[in-house]
C-alpha cells in the first residue's frame, strides 16, 4: 500500500514539473516571437516614439491624412482624417487608430478647422486595434469596416487593410507626431 502511494505521489510530481516546464517553454517562445519584430516594423517604430516621447499614451490625437474616391458615389472624394490612441499600459486595444471620411477639404477648411474638429464632422470608415508591434493580423488584432448603415463591424484583415495601415502611420501619423 505505501509503495503504490509513493507511484502516485511521484507520478503527480513529474506531471506538474512537466506542466511548468512546458509552460515556461511556451512563454519564452513567445517572448522570442515579439523579440523577432523588425525594427522597421512601423507598428514598433511608433510605440518606440509613443513610449519614449509621449510617456506610453496618447489620448485622441488627430491628422488630416490622403483622398479617396468613394465607389459608391462615382466623381466624389473624400478624405480621410484619423484619430489615435495609444496606452502603453493597456493589452486588449493597446494601439486603436479610428478613421472617418469627410468631404474634400478645401485650403480654407484647412485653416479655420483643427483636425479634432474635422474627424468630428467625419463618418466612420475604419479602425485599427493592435495589441504588440508586428504587421496587422496578428493574434489580437482586430480590424473594423463601416456597414453600408455606417456602423463597425468586424473584417477580415485583407492585403488592402494592411497596406493602408501602414500608409497611415508611415505618411501621416509618425510625421506628425515626429513633428511634435
Amino acid at each position: 500500500m505505501g509503495r503504490s502511494k509513493t507511484t502516485t505521489a511521484l507520478r503527480v510530481c513529474l506531471t506538474g514539473l512537466l506542466l511548468v516546464c512546458s509552460a515556461g517553454a511556451g512563454l519564452a517562445s513567445a517572448k522570442q516571437r515579439r523579440n523577432r519584430v523588425s525594427p522597421n516594423d512601423p507598428t514598433a517604430r511608433l510605440f518606440e516614439l509613443l513610449d519614449n516621447s509621449y510617456g506610453g499614451r496618447l489620448a485622441d490625437f488627430c491628422v488630416v491624412a490622403n483622398t479617396y474616391a468613394k465607389p459608391s458615389h462615382p466623381g466624389q472624394t473624400l478624405q480621410y482624417v484619423l484619430q489615435v490612441s495609444y496606452d502603453k499600459s493597456l493589452f486588449y486595444g493597446r494601439l486603436s487608430i479610428s478613421v472617418r471620411g469627410v468631404s474634400q477639404l478645401t485650403a480654407g477648411q484647412l485653416a479655420e478647422y483643427t483636425p479634432q474638429e474635422i474627424y468630428g464632422f467625419g463618418s466612420n470608415v475604419a479602425r485599427f486595434e493592435k495589441i504588440n508591434p508586428g504587421p496587422l493580423g496578428e493574434v489580437g488584432d482586430s480590424y473594423f469596416r463601416a456597414t453600408s448603415q455606417g456602423v463597425l463591424a468586424s473584417a477580415p484583415v485583407t492585403k488592402g487593410a494592411i497596406r493602408q495601415y501602414d500608409s497611415f502611420l508611415n505618411r501621416y501619423i509618425m510625421p506628425a507626431l515626429e513633428k511634435g
